[in-house]
């Protein structure tokens, strides 16, 4: 992250002696299964997020998941090795390469928020034109000029970070002097956040000002059928968009009040630095949590991961034509799954009698 220093206080080392570690290990854990879960749900083989006209959504949650579960696993651990540990370890390239790595996530994640919140608009407000549009094919472009801009805004990172000695120990810590680090850290936040921010706020303003705009009866009712039919959706990114702007909300306001306003170091200021750090850092671990409580459609797809826990559905007796087929083939013999052809009795056909099909609407014929 674009700290404030990275170098740690002698006073309250104790005071994250514990909690650092066990808050990034509960992080790292979390967010790992979570991302990977949705990962696994939106690339299970069969239709999915990459085949489906209509998923365009699917397409932006799904690189949402992986620049979370990228940050998660190539950026946590070292970040907990910042606050755990005097000394950096890793050299200079790992400094440098972990905090391109921050903030390349962080705008691939916010850049993502920004185009979902687009699409949605355009999905409620403008269905039919928009079709041409939200295609998979136009939306795997937009994750790619997702990805170019977010490598364009944290490239400056590179050079950003780096190891100097401090007595016996290797630190890594901003190199830039403050002129050019102040003109950076605000350019990010206007980019990374305001930017972003203030889009999927226009867009969810305008998107609920559309579905809950009624002129007469009829407009009431196409309001209201258009709500039931792309409201989930909406209100699932809609959360996940303002979890990020709450997580990363007070890491972006630190900074600020660090170059523009009075910023004592003290054992208060950096318990502040580490619960903002912290705060960012657990936006990557509950998306999937928004996913698995207010997505119904998630936690269906999500189940059909375990084989054990599908349900395999029951065949069921042949109606009308196809039972008199069946007793002109097997007169007198029990149909499959006990369905007679001429009586009651019951019993299975041998191998290959698999029948399907609905229930029956006729009251008599084999058990149900």
């Amino acid at each position: 992250m674009a700290d404030i220093q990275n170098i740690s206080l002698d006073s309250p080392e104790s005071m994250g002696a514990v909690a650092v570690p066990v808050v990034f290990a509960l992080i790292f854990l979390l967010g790992t299964v979570g991302n990977g879960l949705v990962l696994a749900v939106l690339l299970q083989p069969g239709p999915s997020a990459w085949q489906e006209p209509g998923s365009t959504t699917d397409l932006f949650i799904l690189n949402l998941a992986a620049a979370d579960l990228c940050f998660i696993l190539c950026c946590v651990p070292f970040q907990a090795a910042i606050y755990t540990l005097d000394d950096w370890l890793f050299g200079a390239l790992v400094c440098k390469a972990v905090h391109l790595l921050i903030y390349l996530t962080m705008y691939a994640s916010s850049f993502t928020l920004a185009a979902v919140s687009v699409d949605r608009y355009l999905a409620v407000r403008h269905p039919l034109r928009s079709r041409a549009l939200r295609t998979p094919r136009n939306a795997r472009a937009a994750v790619g000029l997702v990805w170019l801009l977010a490598a364009l805004f944290s490239a400056p990172y590179l050079s950003y970070y780096g190891t100097v000695r401090y007595g016996a120990l290797e630190l890594c810590v901003p190199a830039w002097e403050d002129a050019r680090r102040r003109a950076l850290d605000v350019a990010t936040f206007a980019a990374g956040y305001l930017l972003p921010v203030a889009v999927v706020s226009l867009a969810y303003g305008r998107t609920l000002r559309f579905l809950w705009a009624a002129v007469g009866p009829a407009g009431a009712a196409a309001a209201e059928a258009r709500r039931r039919a792309t409201g989930r959706a909406g209100r699932v990114m809609l959360a996940v968009a303002a979890l990020y702007a709450l997580c990363w909300g007070p890491h972006h306001a630190l900074i600020l009040c660090f170059w523009y306003g009075r910023f004592a170091f003290s054992p208060a200021t950096y318990a502040c630095r580490l619960a903002s750090h912290c705060l960012a850092y657990a936006n990557s671990c509950l998306n999937p949590l928004v996913y698995a409580l207010a997505s119904r459609h998630f936690r269906a797809r999500l189940r059909r991961l375990w084989p054990c826990g599908r349900r395999r559905p029951r065949a069921r007796c042949p109606a009308g034509g196809a039972r008199r087929a069946l007793r002109r083939v097997l007169p007198g013999s029990p149909g499959p799954d006990g369905c007679s052809g001429n009586a009651r009795p019951r019993g299975r056909l041998p191998a290959g009698g698999d029948w399907g099909g609905e229930r029956s609407p006729e009251p008599a014929g084999g058990p149900e």
